[in-house]
């Protein structure tokens, strides 16, 4: 059975035709082209898959594409300035601290940090641990990780004072 749905992903609305049980992660991926997300476990265990769905974390692999209609979804494709396509301060300070070595796990550490400072621009380094703690990085660049949110806090208090 197909069912008709708006999905509003990075500001845009979309009207998608899919069953109804699709996984928002296969919707992002296959239909719309936005690769950030990622495949991991499948399981809504790793982190790979998250997306913010209100501003909020949330695991794609494991929410139903149409449970997501009526909600703001940002991808990582979508923290990059719109018009310029500069990327967003988090993303800049990832690449600044080297908070990535194979990547994989970057796309969920990068949004769930963006949600982080966003409802906590002075976060101390165990409000980071601890919001961190569902995103599983399997190449032990958690030294580096941690930086980076730290530096994307920075960055961000600097941009408030200028």
């Amino acid at each position: 059975m197909t069912n008709t749905f708006e999905l509003t992903v990075n500001g845009t609305a979309r009207l998608l035709q899919h069953p109804g049980d699709r996984t928002l992660l296969d919707v992002l991926r296959d239909e719309l082209g936005l690769k950030g997300a990622k495949y991991g476990c499948g399981k809504g265990q790793c982190g790979a898959c998250t997306v913010l769905i209100d501003g909020a974390p949330a695991r794609a692999c494991v929410l139903r594409a149409k449970r997501a209609a009526g909600h703001d979804i940002t991808t990582l494709e979508g923290l990059a300035d719109r018009p310029t396509g500069a990327l967003c301060v988090v993303q800049k300070a990832f690449l600044e601290c080297e908070g990535a070595q194979c990547g994989y796990c970057l796309n969920g550490m990068v949004m769930t940090a963006s949600a982080l400072l966003r409802n906590n621009p002075s976060p101390t380094r165990e409000d980071i641990r601890l919001a961190l703690r569902h995103n599983l990085c399997r190449c032990g660049a958690h030294v580096e990780i941690i930086a980076s949110v730290e530096r994307a806090a920075e960055l961000m208090r600097g941009a408030l004072h200028d």
